[in-house]
């Protein structure tokens, strides 16, 4: 029986990893297999920063990967928390009763569901906002080259 509560913990927490993807669809969902290659080219981003310094331009394009594969996840794990009892067991449960306990939705499924909004949110604005900041100061420095 697939769990609502652990697949929408799974998807906030292990969805980078493609971790909630193998819970629900088993090690031979492509997409499980292919989560983790956004996630680790943010962090390679993240050490280009760490390396190089902030003007370098790879990395304020690998850096939103992360950001926006977190925050994707992050709203995967709402969409799971809120799918109705009956809806999650026809799609994971199928074998079970439509109103079997595996699909109901506890205090810890809202928890979660909370704590993906909030987290998946801040994340988004911060990636967006690191994106949008190192692109225009990309363009002014360009623009002063050409003026000069």
């Amino acid at each position: 029986m697939k769990n609502k509560t652990l697949a929408t913990w799974l998807t906030f927490w292990g969805g980078p990893l493609g971790l909630h993807r193998f819970y629900l669809k088993g090690l031979g969902d492509t997409l499980g297999w292919l989560l983790p290659v956004p996630t680790a080219l943010g962090i390679y981003g993240f050490e280009r920063v760490q390396a190089l310094g902030l003007d370098d331009q790879l990395s304020w394009l690998l850096i939103p990967l992360l950001g926006f594969t977190i925050a994707g996840c992050a709203l995967n794990a709402i969409v799971y928390g809120l799918m109705p009892a009956e809806k999650w067991n026809a799609k994971f449960n199928p074998q079970a009763a439509p109103d079997t306990s595996a699909g109901q939705t506890q205090w810890s499924t809202v928890i979660g569901i909370a704590t993906a909004l909030l987290i998946g949110t801040a994340i988004l604005m911060s990636s967006l906002a690191f994106s949008f900041q190192r692109y225009f100061e990309y363009q002014i420095e360009e623009a002063r080259l050409i003026s000069q």
